[in-house]
């Protein structure tokens, strides 16, 4: 398995849902992730957020984002209509072994964080030669 997503608060939002009929909170970080060419591929959305409000941290295996979305008002501005989530989001991947987690690399540009985690050269598959009895024997009676 490469990827493990953790959320703490979805039973929170799970009960939320099955009691108010709505979820409790929008999806304030939503992310993709699949593998290509070697390399473990996550995008996230995060619109409206400047590249210096995200951070990004590993330790072990744990890959945590952090991401802050400020108000954009002033403080003398009342909002009318306010849908937008704002604040500090944060969601933690639990990465496999087969990851190198040493190499992770990432870009940020039109509000996507692309994280890009190679495969680890240990976990990609590899040729392995067979030998032939009749060579090994001929070897012996030599």
């Amino acid at each position: 398995m490469m990827l493990i997503r953790t959320d703490p608060f979805r039973d929170f939002d799970r009960l939320a849902q099955q009691v108010f009929g709505t979820a409790a909170r929008p999806a304030a970080m939503p992310m993709d992730a699949w593998q290509e060419d070697g390399e473990f591929v996550v995008v996230f959305d995060l619109p409206g957020v400047n590249v210096d409000s995200i951070g990004l941290d590993m330790e072990r295996n744990v890959l945590t984002v952090r991401a802050e979305r400020r108000d954009p008002t002033q403080p003398n501005v009342e909002l009318t209509v306010s849908e937008r989530p704002r604040g500090v989001f944060s969601r933690q991947l639990i990465l496999g072994d087969s990851l190198d987690t040493e190499h992770v690399k990432a870009h940020y540009a039109d509000g996507v964080l692309t994280l890009r985690i190679p495969v680890a050269e240990t976990a990609k598959p590899r040729k392995i030669e067979i030998t032939r009895s009749q060579d090994t024997m001929h070897e012996i009676g030599k």
